[in-house]
């Protein structure tokens, strides 16, 4: 039977709201688990400050009311977000939808990083594509040097950058991570570390699977 994909979800995402403590600041990511975030958070009526990764995220989070402030503060209570894949060492892909250098930030300025997600995220290994975001200044040369990647179409990121995904398989995410570090343009890309991952919240049939990498 397939699972229900939408519903593991939402079952993820509501879990996840129930983590959240009143008065708390909040980093809200980007995408189609945390579109089921929002109003679980919202419904739960709690005094917050809310750190939006996206136009999309900070436009859907006030129009249900939730309050959202510009990324000032040093440190953040909690941030929640999806991700695309899910390794069994907790490393993430992350960027599918293009905000994963916001996300990242939001991510290392939070005590707790929890992340949701449905059960077709979780993978025995991490795989391409990984989402980059590339300077727009010099790109073609930035992408000529990273190798093996492809150009996105569509529009720049918030910020000012450039989409790109890299393409080629890969063995250990940590000497990937290190090695797009290294090259000068690369404004960030998707391989998110397990030092930065404290929870992960699995949607899987009517239950969810919790898993932790950092107890809370």
């Amino acid at each position: 039977m397939t699972p229900d994909l939408e519903g593991e979800k939402r079952l993820a995402a509501e879990a996840a709201a129930l983590l959240v403590e009143d008065s708390m600041t909040i980093g809200l990511g980007t995408g189609t688990t945390v579109a089921h975030l929002l109003p679980a958070l919202a419904r739960r009526n709690l005094s917050l400050r809310c750190i939006a990764t996206s136009p999309h995220t900070e436009l859907m989070a006030d129009q249900l009311g939730l309050r959202v402030e510009a990324f000032s503060a040093a440190r953040l209570d909690m941030a929640i977000d999806g991700a695309d894949q899910i390794a069994p060492d907790g490393w993430l892909v992350k960027g599918g939808g293009g905000a994963h250098t916001r996300e990242k930030l939001v991510a290392a300025a939070a005590g707790v990083f929890v992340v949701i997600a449905d059960s077709s995220k979780l993978v025995r290994s991490l795989h391409a594509p990984v989402p980059l975001e590339v300077l727009a200044f010099g790109v073609g040369s930035t992408l000529s040097r990273i190798g093996a990647a492809r150009r996105r179409d569509g529009p720049m990121t918030p910020d000012g950058g450039v989409l790109a995904d890299y393409t080629a398989e890969f063995g250990d995410p940590a000497v990937l991570a290190w090695a797009l570090d290294a090259i000068p343009g690369v404004v960030g890309h998707g391989l998110f570390p397990p030092e930065l991952v404290h929870t992960v919240l699995v949607g899987r049939g009517d239950a969810v699977e919790r898993i932790e990498l950092t107890p809370l």
